[in-house]
């Protein structure tokens, strides 16, 4: 099991005036994505470093599946975990290939084993292995170290994985280039991802859920169609630009708004859209072909269906007609 679950967790430094983290209890399912959201100072990157025990918390407890992280050696609980941070931490006298492999040979695993794993990560994050397994990370840009910083993290193969604003230092289009490999990755191995960030418009692209924190606690949990449509507060309003709900619709993935299908589905010449397309071009594929639903696509596979109904529903926009 890769659940994690925060139960009344806080952490107070020796003297601040307040803690850090509050309070805060939540449960992370297995194989999602989960964005936590906030402001500077807020506790996003503590929550986060409390998982891995870079930080003990002063109160309450943290589990990984069944199991309270505080039973687990710190080393073998970072084995299984997978870190990625925002300049990739790549070891700038280590090779990429060498980089990639720590963790495997913590783990032990021979030589052979080690040298395909990374061709084979180097070949999942789009970098050709004969290209780049001997390079050094000064001679590689930004978003190709984060790549390899992605690669390092998949190494051994962890159910988890905590990303502390990783994309927070690259320019926007290899940003955006960047969250499409998550997205992409993610969709193949459906890791167990607590993602930092505090970019709006990339939490909202990237999560399954949100996670939104405001001075230490956590004010709401929720898919982000639920979040934009039903924010939990003021703060949670202006903070997401609930008010924008059409510049919302380029953010939306078509899956966080689609129906099941139905019982007796039968495609029948029913435009077809992929899952992680946003509601914007759905939008604009209903009206481009006048047909009344999208069928939702998982690779070749049927997963739902969409209608006009369901994005003016995500967009909220019943209340303006």
């Amino acid at each position: 099991m890769s659940t994690i679950r925060f139960e009344q967790v806080s952490l107070q430094f020796p003297g601040a005036a307040r803690p850090a983290v509050d309070r805060c209890s939540c449960q992370i399912e297995s194989g999602k994505l989960v964005v936590i959201l906030g402001p500077s100072g807020c506790g996003k990157t503590t929550l986060l470093k409390m998982v891995n025990r870079l930080y003990e918390p002063t109160a309450g407890q943290i589990y990984l599946g069944d199991q309270n992280i505080r039973q687990i050696q710190k080393t073998a609980l970072r084995q299984r975990i997978g870190y990625v941070i925002q300049q990739s931490g790549l070891f700038p006298h280590m090779t990429v290939a060498q980089n990639i492999a720590v963790v495997p040979k913590l783990l032990g695993w021979p030589r052979t084993r080690i040298q395909t794993r990374v061709d084979e990560l180097l070949t999942l994050v789009e970098l050709p292995p004969h290209e780049y397994r001997n390079r050094y990370p000064t001679q590689l840009s930004g978003g190709q170290q984060q790549r390899i910083g992605l690669a390092r993290a998949l190494a051994g193969d962890p159910q988890v994985m905590l990303m502390d604003e990783p994309f927070g230092a690259i320019d926007a289009i290899t940003r955006a280039s960047l969250q499409d490999e998550i997205l992409r990755l993610q969709r193949q191995f459906r890791k167990t991802i607590l993602f930092v960030s505090h970019d709006v418009e990339e939490a909202l692209r990237l999560a399954d859920y949100l996670l939104i924190m405001q001075q230490g606690q956590i004010v709401q949990y929720d898919t982000p169609f639920n979040v934009l449509t039903n924010p939990a507060n003021e703060f949670v309003h202006n903070l997401i630009g609930a008010d924008d709900m059409v510049r919302q619709l380029s953010l939306l993935r078509v899956e966080t708004a689609m129906a099941d299908l139905p019982i007796n589905y039968s495609q029948n010449g029913t435009p077809r859209i992929d899952r992680s397309e946003s509601l914007r071009h759905a939008l604009s594929l209903i009206l481009k072909t006048g047909a009344p639903k999208l069928t939702v696509m998982d690779e070749e596979t049927p997963i739902g269906e969409i209608t006009l109904e369901h994005i003016r529903d995500s967009a909220s926009l019943a209340a303006t007609r």
